[in-house]
């Protein structure tokens, strides 16, 4: 077994395609962990990105990239996985779920072979469904097994309302909640530019309606087909969104993010993980903030968790997992 070095932060990336491989530039470009280690079926692949992304550390900071396996997992501080089969044109993430699945299955297996006992960030789609089946088959606490959820949605959210209002997007507050999917919704009632509510800034701008709300939640919704259908897969924003949680994660933030977690009464859901926003650090989910919804977006909370609750009650019945 290899020796355990506490002192330095390691990620593991497991799946070495266009998220993965991307998510490995971030981290470069923001100088983000110590050591990287990089998991693909591919190990060609993998063995050139990390001489590739190696090049860089002369203009970033020291770090050690290298082609891993599954047994450098045993002293990790954190494990990414974004392995899996990519979204199509025309298709849903939850069309994805039987064969991302198995694929999970094999990964989590041979990463808990290796004595691992550190923290999962699930990127595969569909996002909550896998990250509950990664909690499943670890059966590591809820607290260190969680998703990438709505997080890259509330980012593009945030974009859309920017420009809209011509702000800095790291000014806009708001959260797309629920299913990392069709049946995610915005949470107008608390979304907030520079302190005043957004149906503050509709009042008091006349070139601005509710409509136009209306409109961005569709392009926001809508965004990964619509690049999907451009360039054939989406990779750069949840690269950086994954980044950005590493970087809570290491730095022991306590950063608020909204992610898939394990619910288990809060919001009114059950045994399903789900995107709602959390307090996250170096140990995990620290906390869930249960944001008072009102009575629309309590009811496509709902929607979404017996949306995603169905789905994966079925699939995981259909291959056996309880």
């Amino acid at each position: 077994m290899k020796k355990t070095n506490q002192n330095r932060d390691k990620i593991i990336v497991v799946g070495n395609g266009q998220v993965g491989s991307s998510y490995g530039f971030a981290l470069v470009a923001q100088n983000i962990g110590q050591e990287i280690g990089i998991i693909d079926i591919n190990e060609k692949k993998a063995q050139g990105d990390a001489m590739d992304l190696s090049d860089a550390l002369a203009y970033t900071s020291p770090k050690r990239i290298f082609q891993a396996t599954y047994e450098d997992c045993q002293d990790a501080t954190l494990v990414v996985i974004t392995a899996g089969a990519a979204q199509k044109e025309g298709e849903t993430r939850l069309d994805l779920v039987s064969r991302n699945l198995k694929i999970m299955k094999s990964i989590v297996d041979a990463i808990m072979a290796s004595g691992f006992d550190g923290l999962i960030l699930v990127a595969s789609n569909p996002v909550d469904i896998m990250t509950q089946a990664a909690q499943v088959f670890s059966k590591l606490p809820h607290h260190k097994v969680f998703g990438s959820g709505t997080a890259l949605d509330s980012a593009r959210f945030r974009k859309e309302i920017a420009q809209l209002l011509d702000v800095d997007a790291r000014n806009v507050h708001g959260y797309i909640l629920g299913e990392h999917g069709d049946s995610e919704f915005p949470v107008w009632s608390h979304t907030n530019v520079g302190g005043l509510s957004i149906y503050e800034w509709v009042k008091d701008n006349r070139d601005i309606d509710e409509e136009a709300l209306v409109n961005i939640f569709f392009k926001v919704k809508n965004a990964s087909y619509e690049i999907i259908e451009r360039k054939g897969a989406t990779y750069y924003g949840i690269a950086v969104s994954l980044a950005r949680i590493t970087r809570a994660i290491l730095n022991d933030e306590n950063s608020i993010l909204p992610l898939s977690v394990y619910l288990n009464g809060q919001y009114g859901v059950y045994d399903t993980y789900i995107g709602v926003p959390v307090i996250i650090n170096r140990s995990g989910i620290k906390h869930v903030i249960e944001i008072p919804l009102n009575d629309s977006e309590k009811n496509k909370m709902c929607i979404s968790y017996e949306t995603l609750s169905k789905v994966r009650k079925d699939a995981f019945s259909a291959l056996g997992i309880n």
